[in-house]
């Protein structure tokens, strides 16, 4: 088995394909085999048929672009569903002095606000409290209804670092208090740098997390915290609607976010915003006025 395997989309030349990364360079999967299609979703459809063709590309010397050719896509566009855990994170509980949920609180963003690594963060006209959260992203990787706790890491093709990025005062304080719209604007859920076959990971539930904001680190944690573990979040998801390859399960974020900070702090222009997660990678987006 190959690991270490970080699927990515790009635009080279004028079209979308899919390829490996690697340090400083492409396997375009897409110009590889005739199979292959030009987008992540329609590669996941076939998950299994097609990762074993990557792997055989893998390390291939035909087909290969240089980094520096291409404009990063984020590794999923166009998904059915980007479902959220809230509250869960033991330690992120502690710091808003609340009980720890006693089963996985669920939100979701629309698949608008995807943004990519080296994407702007825009600042929406009508908040003046956006926030940061770094999140540990899973993909799906089969179809799964009703999945049981004990079989669901098997529908998960791989992991992503993710940006849940909030304006808190659409979420805590309007719309009847539904979380919904404020986690939702554009650009509002960053994501990337690439999709990180779980097959290199060998520990989701032990992973170390963290978020910069201008070089300060403001969160610093472990997804061993997790109050419901990944398997639990897609067995109970899964419950209620049907998994969909592609589909984004955001897990939780840890402390230190800005808005339970004496006195708050809300990203501005101008901010860089850094969330990296052990083994997955590095995310960092400008934040700009829309």
């Amino acid at each position: 088995m190959c690991l270490g395997m970080k699927l990515v989309q790009f635009i080279h030349q004028g079209r979308q394909k899919i390829g490996i990364q690697t340090l400083t360079s492409i396997v375009s999967l897409t110009d590889g085999h005739g199979d292959m299609p030009n987008n992540m979703i329609d590669f996941l459809k076939k998950h299994d048929e097609l990762m074993k063709i990557a792997r055989k590309l893998q390390n291939c010397n035909k087909n290969v672009i240089s980094s520096d050719e291409v404009k990063f896509l984020p590794p999923i566009t166009g998904c059915e569903k980007i479902i959220c855990i809230g509250m869960n994170y033991k330690d992120h509980c502690t710091e808003q002095n609340v009980e720890v949920p006693t089963e996985p609180v669920v939100f979701n963003k629309f698949p608008s606000a995807i943004a990519g690594n080296g994407d702007n963060i825009l600042l929406p006209s009508v908040s003046n409290a956006v926030d940061w959260e770094v999140e540990l992203a899973v993909v799906i990787g089969k179809q799964g209804k009703n999945i049981e706790k004990m079989e669901a890491m098997k529908y998960i093709a791989g992991y992503m670092v993710a940006n849940d990025v909030s304006a808190r005062d659409w979420q805590m304080h309007k719309n009847g208090h539904q979380w919904l719209l404020g986690k939702t604007f554009d650009t509002f859920c960053p994501i990337g740098p690439a999709l990180v076959t779980k097959d290199n990971v060998k520990n989701p539930n032990n992973l170390g997390l963290r978020c910069l904001v201008n070089g300060k680190l403001m969160q610093d944690s472990n997804t061993n915290q997790l109050v419901f573990g990944i398997d639990e979040c897609i067995s109970w998801v899964s419950k209620i609607c049907t998994l969909k390859p592609g589909d984004i399960l955001l897990t939780g974020t840890p402390p230190g976010v800005g808005v339970f900070r004496k006195p708050p702090i809300y990203l501005k222009e101008g901010d860089e915003v850094v969330c990296e997660i052990e083994d997955i990678g590095r995310l960092t987006n400008i934040v700009v006025a829309e």
